[in-house]
């Protein structure tokens, strides 16, 4: 699994995941309050829920994700998701997403589209 954040998505995460075996890389959006919620209880609902497990020796944090096509469990170093975690507040506090946001000139792209 590969995580990716950035200031201009200040509300989303972007995990890649590359199957061994496979020429595809899958990559799952979800939020980074998600994440920050999930690393001390269960979190999210839907396709992606997240959730602590500790003891016998390590610490890990559980992903399960699931779609249309099937499902998957992944388990992830706790203490690597917290430093990820930390890693995204360096660049977007927690709370702070909006203040990265325009939401006037979002709006208007958006509505350009349509």
């Amino acid at each position: 699994m590969r995580l990716h954040y950035t200031a201009d998505d200040p509300y989303a995460l972007r995990a890649a995941f590359h199957a061994e075996g496979h020429d595809t890389t899958v990559e799952w959006v979800f939020g980074r309050e998600v994440l920050a919620e999930g690393l001390t209880r269960h979190a999210g609902h839907g396709d992606v829920r997240v959730w602590p497990v500790m003891g016998r020796g390590r610490d890990v944090l559980r992903i399960g994700l699931s779609s249309n096509a099937g499902s998957a469990l992944l388990e992830a170093s706790l203490q690597d998701m917290k430093s990820f975690l930390r890693q995204t507040q360096s660049l977007v506090p927690l709370g702070a997403e909006s203040e990265q946001l325009d939401i006037d000139t979002e709006l208007a792209h958006f509505l350009a589209e349509s």
